[in-house]
């Protein structure tokens, strides 16, 4: 186990939950709320089909940096969209999730 990542990830975590008033948010919270800033309709009730495609967006928001995806502009409504560049490597979910908090920790760095 890398302690040192799992203390960064914990850390991160607790930063964010205090910058947002959320507690210790998990991984999939903190996916939503990149979507949801990425989207920047703050004041909005969403469905459930337009919390995936804000999950949607977190991701793909998250992966830019790894060159897997691209900004490509939003739609009339505001939602961004993106495209793929190249497609994701085989991972385990193990890979998966820890690819997923070093984006997470890369998209949050500096926040106080």
């Amino acid at each position: 186990m890398d302690y040192q990542f799992e203390r960064e990830w914990l850390e991160t975590l607790k930063r964010i939950g205090e910058k947002f008033d959320m507690g210790q948010p998990d991984l999939t919270a903190v996916i939503f709320l990149v979507g949801l800033q990425e989207l920047q309709q703050f004041d909005k009730v969403f469905k459930k089909d337009e919390k995936v495609g804000i999950m949607h967006i977190g991701i793909c928001s998250l992966l830019i940096p790894y060159g897997y995806y691209t900004f490509i502009g939003r739609d009339e409504e505001g939602w961004p969209h993106f495209e793929r560049q190249e497609d994701l490597p085989e991972l385990s979910p193990a890979e998966q999730d820890r690819l997923m908090r070093e984006a997470v920790m890369r998209y949050f760095e500096g926040i106080d």
